[in-house]
Parts: structure tokens; C-alpha cells; sequence
């Protein structure tokens, strides 16, 4: 289906809402999308209607409850390319999915399974780069603390781009994992996925990827990106809050340990032992978020339906307009000059604190987002404590722009 910008702002009920007396503009989609109205509507009829736990009951509605659920794991593997649905482990969100896979490759240790995998282990190193959120920094420094590694980052160049050349100097034979962003929160570089593996590979390293902003960057192919682990989130793609999804080849997901315990993981449970579900239930211990499942399906259903390639190039398209804007104001300073990029623009006024323009821009009804973004190694890279962010979607608009820059230049003339 071809992309309409009219018929897509027609079906967000959030863009009605008045923000300081004034129609609400909202930049802050990388934090969080606006939810359209079908994803709120299919949320409240399963609790309507339909909420039941899964996997447990033989009653009518437990059986319904399960098939939904099984139903968006498989549609979450169509979307990003999966080769069967069991690879995918819903989770909280990315920030879980990461430390699911940190915490279990650091439970697995040295020990080999049949398949010749293992985890981390003593002397082994990690490598993130300086591009990543701090939910792609931190679980690997609890992980290789336990496990008794060294995390490694890996530089970024002047444009705000891994630097390839400098990972192929930092792999060794001790890297065991690289795990970096593929699109950078606060730079909105899109990184080449398959060159960053490709490298990580030639040494047998395991890949991790955060993909959550990717999700309305550009299309995901897992198996073609030739990854390990591939995270994001479902709120930033128009989904609920509290989904999240992990996706893992190569069998790791019957390798590895599950680092949660607790009912729906289990196989058999004895005081003297625990065997696992099949994966990836093994993954999900608890009572699942099954309308958070229920609703990211719908939101995958819901982007592929309003043309979700000319949806990203609109946004792609408003994030240059303004950043061409921006550049022709003096005392701006704009962070990230890669030539493959998101609709990400992050940005200072010099001598102004981006907390002052994030809340005079706020009085006019704009939504952007500031401070270190969760990127404090990054914010230290380049050279400032925090910045503002404005982060456009598929249903902004040419005029939001222009209503953005004009408050802008008032903010400016204020605070300068």
C-alpha cells in the first residue's frame, strides 16, 4: 500500500492532544512512537475479551490466549526475517534482551556443549563501540565482572561511525563478543551490520545487535545480517511499552542457560533439580505480557499496512530538511555527519544548556528530548555533557518542521 501521510495522522489519536494551549508537535519519537488507533483498540479488546493466561489452561479462553500469542512470536519473525519462530524469546525490552544474553553467555562459562559453544570465560574480551546506550554498556560490565572478562570499546570516527579499521586492530584471539547499535540514538548513524559482523566473524566472535531503533529506520534481515542475537523493542515501533524481543541463531538459544527462574520455563521440577522448557520458553519464566505480544503484532501488521518503506523515507526526508535548517543558524552545532543516517537530528545552541531549549520549545508545544540520552561515553566523545534531540516519524510533518525551527531561532533569541 502506498504511504499517506493525511490517512496515517488521521489513525494517531496522541497528535489531538493540546500541549500548552497549542497543537501537540512531537519529536520525541526515539524515545517512544505514538501509538495508533488500532494497536489501542486490539489491546483493549484481548482485555476485553479475551485475557486469559497461556500455555497453562484447557479452557477456552487459555486456548485462544496461547494461540494469540504464538501467533505474534510468528509475526515478529516474518518481520524481521526469522527462519522459524521459536527463535524469538519475548522479553521486556531491549534493555532485558540484552541482559539475557549477557547474563546467560556469562553463566555458560568455559563449558563446551555438544555443539562446541561456549560463553564467557576468564580472559575474554567484549567490545562495544562509543556509540552505544548505556543498556548496551552496562549488562556487558555486569556480565564479564562475573564471568571475569574485559569489556573494550571500539572507536567511532569523526562522522559518528563504528570505525571498522580500529576493530579489525582491537579483535585478537581473547574477543569473544562484539555487540554494538546499528543505529545510534543519538547520531542516528546507520551502521553496515553485515561489514561490522563480517569483521566479528573472521575471529569466531559472537555478534550482538541492538536494532532498537532500527525498527523504523530501515527493513531487518537477521539471517541476512549474519548476527548472533538481534534486541529491540515494540514501543518503538508503535507497540505497547513492556515488549521486547530477543532473536537468536544458530541454536544458541538451546545452548545457553536461562538466567531467570520461575513457572512456564520448566520442564521438571525437583528439589534436587530443574530441566528447561524447549526454547524459548526456557526464556519466559513468569506470566507472559500477552497483550504486549498481541499488541506488537498488531503495530508490525499496522506498519506494513500504510507503507512502511515510504513511511521511513518521509521521515528520513523531514529529519535532512531540518538538519539543513539547524546548519543555517549561527551558534547551532549538529552532532553526526554519516551519510547513511536516521531521522535523528541531535543538536546544541553554544552557551546554552539543551535543558533550556527542550523546555522553551516545550511552552510552545514541541516535544524534543535532551540530555546525555543514556549515552554518557558518547555525550564525553564528543566533547559536551548533554544535548538536545529532535527525532522525527512517519507522521510528522513539513509544517512540524518549520514550527520547530521557528522556535528554535525565538529560543535562541531568548537564551543568547
Amino acid at each position: 500500500m502506498s504511504f499517506s501521510l493525511d490517512q496515517v495522522r488521521s489513525q494517531i489519536p496522541q497528535l489531538s492532544v493540546k500541549v500548552r494551549g497549542r497543537d501537540l508537535v512531537y519529536l520525541d519519537n526515539a524515545a517512544t512512537t505514538l501509538k495508533p488507533e488500532v494497536v489501542i483498540e486490539r489491546v483493549s479488546h484481548y482485555y476485553r475479551t479475551e485475557n486469559a493466561n497461556v500455555h497453562r489452561g484447557a479452557h477456552a479462553l487459555a486456548e485462544v490466549g496461547t494461540e494469540l500469542y504464538e501467533r505474534a512470536r510468528k509475526t515478529v519473525a516474518d518481520f524481521i526475517g526469522a527462519s522459524n519462530s521459536s527463535e524469538i524469546v519475548f522479553t521486556r525490552g531491549t534493555t532485558e534482551s540484552i541482559n539475557l544474553i549477557s547474563q546467560s553467555l556469562a553463566l555458560l562459562g568455559s563449558s563446551l556443549d555438544s555443539k562446541k559453544m561456549r560463553g564467557l570465560a576468564p580472559g575474554d574480551e567484549v567490545l562495544v563501540s562509543e556509540l552505544e546506550h548505556h543498556s548496551n554498556i552496562v549488562p556487558w560490565q555486569l556480565a564479564c565482572a562475573r564471568a571475569g572478562a574485559t569489556l573494550r570499546s571500539i572507536p567511532i570516527t569523526e562522522s559518528g561511525e563504528i570505525d571498522v579499521a580500529a576493530l579489525e586492530k582491537l579483535i585478537n584471539e581473547k574477543t569473544k563478543v562484539v555487540a554494538f547499535s546499528c543505529c545510534s540514538n543519538v547520531l542516528g548513524t546507520i551502521t553496515d551490520v553485515k561489514s561490522i559482523v563480517k569483521t566479528a566473524k573472521k575471529s569466531g566472535a559472537i555478534v550482538a545487535v541492538d536494532a532498537a531503533q532500527m525498527v523504523t529506520a530501515e527493513a531487518i534481515d537477521v539471517i541476512q545480517w549474519g548476527a548472533d542475537f538481534v534486541s529491540f523493542s515494540g514501543h518503538k515501533l508503535f507497540a505497547p511499552f513492556g515488549i521486547g524481543v530477543l532473536w537468536a541463531a544458530n541454536d544458541w538459544l538451546d545452548v545457553l542457560p536461562p538466567y531467570q527462574g520461575g513457572g512456564s520455563m520448566i520442564d521438571t521440577v525437583t528439589f534436587a533439580k530443574t530441566t528447561w522448557a524447549d526454547a524459548p520458553h526456557k526464556f519466559e519464566a513468569g506470566t507472559p505480557n500477552v497483550s504486549g505480544a498481541v499488541g506488537l503484532a498488531s503495530a508490525i501488521n499496522w506498519f506494513a499496512s500504510i507503507g512502511s518503506l515510504q513511511a521511513i523515507s518521509h521521515a528520513k526526508a523531514l529529519a535532512e530538511n531540518a538538519r539543513t535548517q539547524l546548519a543555517a543558524i549561527d551558534g547551532i552545532q549538529i552532532y553526526g555527519t554519516s551519510k547513511s543516517r536516521t531521522s535523528i537530528v541531535s543538536f546544541n545552541l553554544l552557551g546554552v544548556h539543551s535543558s533550556d531549549i527542550a523546555t522553551l520549545l516545550d511552552q510552545q508545544g514541541i516535544a524534543i528530548r535532551s540530555g546525555h540520552h543514556c549515552c554518557q561515553p558518547l555525550m564525553q566523545k564528543l566533547n559536551c555533557t548533554s544535548a538536545a534531540r529532535a527525532s522525527f516519524s512517519i507522521y510528522n510533518t513539513k509544517a512540524e518542521v518549520d514550527e520547530f525551527i521557528m522556535a528554535i531561532r525565538k529560543a535562541k533569541d531568548l537564551l543568547t
